[in-house]
């Protein structure tokens, strides 16, 4: 699906972002993601796929005037619709408060794959910003993408439902390997110790592969981030925050990563995604 898809004759590597729950600041590790990716030269698409509930365009204080429902509808494109975010980084911004949109129908998903298929943009890496929860959108663009990043934080809830998405992911629609990634941690140790309470459970339960990308630590410098309206990678570039991030962010887009084919074939992951959701 989503897994790789061709940018002109290059290769770009998808991932998709997803939590079991709201709250565990995962819009704020995509935009800071974004940015330490695109301040590494890399250049980069942010979907925001919370399509009934935009989020990265308020995160950032952008206002567009299209978003993916536009496309959906096919009074736009991709192109038409894409803004620019802090850094150079494209985004294209979801809709808000369109309740239709939180559930794809078949026509949909196969509009977002078309428009995919003919975007000739230069990108390196897209990412995708799911929607919080176990919803059937979540599913759709985590199985379409190369790689899937679990955020989640040292909260009981947020660890159960990280657990909760990625069984829902593995029993029905097989996929097999997740990065995590541990945010608001008070140290490296608790981000660890985390990670492993995640991974003795899925190896009990699940067959899956788990793979630890690090930690952010709590930091006041998101907080304030988040009242201006910026990426804390932006505004707070040595803050702890977003060295861990600019950390992340290379191991990611480090050479030799799983990247697996082209934009074309992101779409073929898309297509054969689409027939496990009808």
């Amino acid at each position: 699906m989503l897994k790789d898809f061709q940018s002109g004759k290059k290769s770009v590597k998808t991932i998709a972002v997803a939590s079991g729950k709201g709250g565990v600041g995962k819009t704020n590790v995509v935009a800071s993601l974004a940015f330490a990716a695109r301040k590494a030269g890399k250049n980069v698409m942010v979907l925001d796929a919370d399509l009934g509930l935009s989020n990265i365009d308020v995160l950032l204080q952008l206002a567009p005037r299209y978003n993916i429902q536009h496309v959906l509808s096919g009074e736009k494109s991709i192109k038409d619709v894409l803004v620019e975010g802090p850094g150079g980084m494209k985004i294209l911004p979801s809709s808000s408060g369109v309740q239709e949109l939180t559930s794809l129908d078949e026509f949909q998903r196969l509009r977002i794959m078309e428009e995919f298929d003919t975007f000739e943009g230069d990108i390196d890496l897209l990412i995708i910003d799911t929607a919080a929860g176990i919803s059937e959108n979540v599913a759709f663009f985590c199985v379409a993408a190369e790689e899937v990043i679990i955020v989640t934080s040292p909260e009981p809830t947020a660890l159960t439902d990280a657990y909760a998405l990625i069984k829902v992911l593995c029993t029905r629609y097989q996929e097999r390997e997740f990065d995590v990634l541990v945010n608001s941690a008070k140290n490296s140790d608790e981000a660890l110790a985390i990670y492993k309470r995640l991974l003795v459970v899925t190896e009990r339960f699940l067959n899956v592969s788990l793979n630890y990308i690090g930690y952010i630590p709590f930091d006041n410098h998101v907080s304030r981030a988040v009242r201006a309206q910026r990426a804390f990678a932006e505004l707070y570039p040595d803050s702890p925050a977003s060295r861990q991030i600019t950390e992340i962010a290379g191991r990611i887009m480090e050479p030799g990563g799983k990247i697996k084919g082209t934009l074309q074939f992101f779409i073929g992951n898309l297509l054969s995604g689409q027939e496990r959701f009808k």
